[in-house]
């Protein structure tokens, strides 16, 4: 057969490396100025001017700057730039990366198409610069790992696209006859992401001119196709696509066969089919009917098998080769990688139990979870994969391979720092919250106490951060010294025997998977049906099913002035630190009860576009604060914290007080909520949307002034009206409404024990 000859593109693969290592440094920093600012709270303070006379800083000594800044660098934000730039900048880089790379390779033929490449990079890059202009700016939708507002989510999915059709039209031109198991992954993760980026960012946008929209699911369903995203987007962004890199290029790297082509097929497809039911886990013990929670427990158990199988199939493929791994760093870096793919995985799982998740969820644990996949898993196979492919495109040897060890040992000893103090904090929080006096009493009543016990471990944590962060710029000088020694070429020629056409029916002999193989079109219908199982198991039912939310007729719309104050909450990213679902434990209703000792009910959720019901609890639990501090006292807490809480590390938001609020597009959204989700507002309402907000604003600033002869001395020679403008009265409005609809006192919880 007559060989052809062709070309790999490698300046798509050296475009996103760079990429991946420049957006990982600023993902790295973005997490340690988050780190900081959970013992450093002051830190904006610092940077942009305070009237805190006990607080140094480096602006002119007065609050303005502060002010001017309009919560740019507000933790909540910084936190959302931080996972956004790890998971869709970093880890879906250095994706694109070994994708772009080893496709090539293991079909023996060129990208179909360069153009598309070229597009899907730049609008990949376009997309990530958008998201941290919008995020600054506080534009968001509050969703974990979907943050993005609906032009951005529209932009992720042409991207992809893009992507998805120029991989598979590569395959479709192959000079290789079987796809390879990293392949499967490949497409595999595709079919999934497209599922669960549409269904999760259904929203509909207030206005196609702007930013501004509402989730097309309220309350419990909206929580569950979250979670059912959320917990998969760590699975098949953070996950499936990461080991069809170790499949291609741990063996590489070790000059060694994968251990088990059979293991190999088992890992893929119950790793597919097991890992899409495992999102109602995250949401243990909260409205989500019981079923949902109980199946989400019983896959996530299941889940270590497979996770485990490509764990063992990624270690014993080192087989005979362990002293390579005492002198390559490479090695090094996906020996810990996998292995922190095996802890995670089993640590996940046990973490989906009721009774370990009664004491770790919304503490630090699930932090250093996360951070075990993520630094560990994510960062490391990255890091390898970087080592390994910089020598090879530059045609050269690594500059230093002493420099890539003390990186491959500063982040192990970050990850050490950062995981161990996050586990101790985790332990720390869960059982101070659960803890009574022999007199039936909360032992540390002041949620306070139980902040500045982990004080120190955040500190630790820090430290960790730090180590990481300088392995990485290790890892920068020695890939900017490589490059410069060495010579790059864009096009790598090569040359295969094109591929012969043979009938698609199954040869006599040949294995039921080994034909799969051959037959993409087939692989990747066969891998959509077994990821849809799941999820049209656990979403179709919560979705369509009435029963499934009972409505509870004490539960009324926002009024206008607190819908408004919902959306600054949800800007301001107080999602981040604070949740909205108090657990049927008598810990959380004595704890959280305001003037109503209830639980949170599903009902109670119902006009909620988004749901806030958080994952992190940093500062107490705010689903019943309504009437349980009064509205002066808000006010101050927001203005600054510690005024109102010595030892609070919660930043402060002095902006609220200044800025008037916006309520030019209050009475569309009111429009919105009854046109596009039947929402109750009556006719008369929406028409006197201004007035009825209007009242409500006297009704808070009359309050405050009763309350705090200080503040109404403050602003008595100030306009007549002037504080009910301000956006800091909609944001009281709002607080001072949550888990108000419910009067009785009945109590009834689950078992602690």
């Amino acid at each position: 057969m007559e060989t052809q000859k062709f070309s790999y593109d490698n300046s798509i693969v050296r475009a996103f490396l760079y990429a991946t290592i420049v957006f990982g440094i600023i993902g790295f920093l973005f997490g340690l100025t988050a780190a900081l600012m959970l013992f450093y709270p002051e830190l904006p303070e610092f940077l942009f001017g305070t009237d805190d006379k006990t607080i140094t800083s480096l602006s002119s000594g007065n609050i303005q700057g502060l002010i001017n800044t309009q919560g740019a660098f507000g933790f909540g934000r910084i936190r959302m730039l931080h996972t956004s730039t790890v998971i869709f900048a970093f880890v879906m880089n250095i994706v694109y990366v070994g994708v772009y790379y080893s496709l090539q390779r293991l079909l023996k033929t060129r990208m179909y198409s360069d153009t598309l490449s070229w597009i899907h990079f730049w609008t990949w890059q376009i997309m990530i610069l958008v998201t941290y202009v919008t995020f600054f700016m506080g534009i968001n939708t509050s969703k974990e790992y979907a943050e993005h507002e609906w032009p951005i989510d529209i932009l992720i999915a042409f991207s992809w696209i893009i992507f998805g059709a120029n991989m598979f039209l590569t395959i479709s031109k192959r000079r290789v006859r079987h796809l390879y198991v990293a392949i499967w992954f490949y497409i595999g993760t595709w079919i999934a992401v497209v599922m669960l980026h549409i269904f999760n960012n259904l929203e509909v946008p207030l206005s196609f001119a702007g930013w501004k929209s509402y989730s097309a699911y309220a309350g419990v369903k909206d929580a569950i196709v979250q979670w059912w995203y959320g917990h998969n987007a760590v699975a098949f962004v953070l996950t499936t696509p990461v080991l069809g890199l170790m499949y291609y290029f741990l063996p590489k790297a070790a000059d060694r066969p994968v251990f088990s082509y059979k293991l190999s097929i088992i890992h893929f497809w119950s790793l597919i089919f097991v890992y899409i039911w495992a999102g109602p886990h995250h949401l243990q013990y909260t409205a989500l009917p019981a079923w949902a929670q109980a199946v989400g427990t019983g896959f996530s158990i299941m889940l270590i098998a497979p996770s485990w199988g490509g764990m063992l199939n990624g270690l014993l493929t080192l087989r005979g080769a362990w002293d390579k791994v005492r002198e390559n760093p490479i090695l090094k870096f996906f020996v810990v990688a996998v292995t922190c793919y095996g802890m995670a995985t089993f640590e996940g799982p046990l973490l989906a139990t009721k009774n370990i998740n009664k004491i770790g969820h919304f503490t630090d644990w699930v932090i250093g979870h996360v951070h075990v996949g993520a630094l560990g898993w994510n960062g490391f196979m990255a890091f390898g994969v970087i080592y390994y492919l910089v020598p090879i495109l530059w045609r050269t040897k690594l500059y230093s391979v002493k420099l890539a060890n003390w990186h491959f040992w500063l982040g192990t000893l970050g990850i050490i720092f950062y995981a161990v103090p996050m586990y101790i904090a985790g332990f720390t929080q869960g059982l101070m919250w659960k803890q009574f006096n022999p007199d039936g009493t909360l032992l540390w009543k002041n949620w306070l106490d139980t902040v500045t016990a982990i004080i120190p471990y955040y500190r630790l944590r820090f430290v960790g951060g730090l180590f990481y962060l300088s392995g990485g710029l290790l890892m920068v000088a020695n890939v900017v010294a490589t490059v410069r020694k060495g010579s790059f070429q864009k096009d790598v020629p090569a040359e295969a025997p094109a591929l012969a056409n043979i009938s698609n029916k199954r040869k006599e002999g040949e294995g039921t998977h080994l034909w799969l193989e051959r037959m993409p079109v087939l692989l990747g219908i066969l891998s959509f049906i077994t990821i849809s199982i799941g999820s049209s198991v656990e979403i179709i039912p919560t979705l369509s099913l009435k029963k499934s939310v009972p409505t509870i007729s004490a539960v009324k719309p926002y009024s206008p002035l607190e819908l408004e104050g919902r959306d600054l909450y949800i800007r301001e990213g107080c999602n981040s630190c604070h949740s909205q679902m108090i657990r049927p434990f008598r810990d959380e209703i004595v704890r959280f009860n305001g003037k109503n000792g209830q639980y949170s009910k599903a009902g109670e959720f119902i006009y909620d576009r988004p749901f806030l019901w958080g994952s992190k609890r940093t500062g107490p639990d705010l689903h019943r604060e309504g009437g349980k501090n009064p509205s002066s006292w808000h006010y101050k807490h927001m203005y600054n914290p510690r005024s109102t809480s010595a030892g609070s590390i919660m930043p402060r938001f002095p902006w609220l007080i200044a800025n008037n609020l916006d309520r030019t597009k209050m009475i569309d959204k009111m429009v919105l909520m009854k046109q596009a989700f039947d929402v109750p507002y009556s006719k008369a309402e929406i028409d006197s949307a201004n007035k009825w907000a209007d009242n409500q604003a006297v009704k808070i600033v009359k309050d405050i002034y009763n309350e705090a002869p200080d503040l109404k001395k403050a602003y008595s020679n100030r306009p007549k009206g002037e504080l009910e403008r301000k956006e800091i009265v909609a944001l009281i409005s709002y607080l001072q409404r949550l888990g108000t609809d419910i009067k009785t006192t009945e109590i009834k919880t689950a078992s602690n024990n």
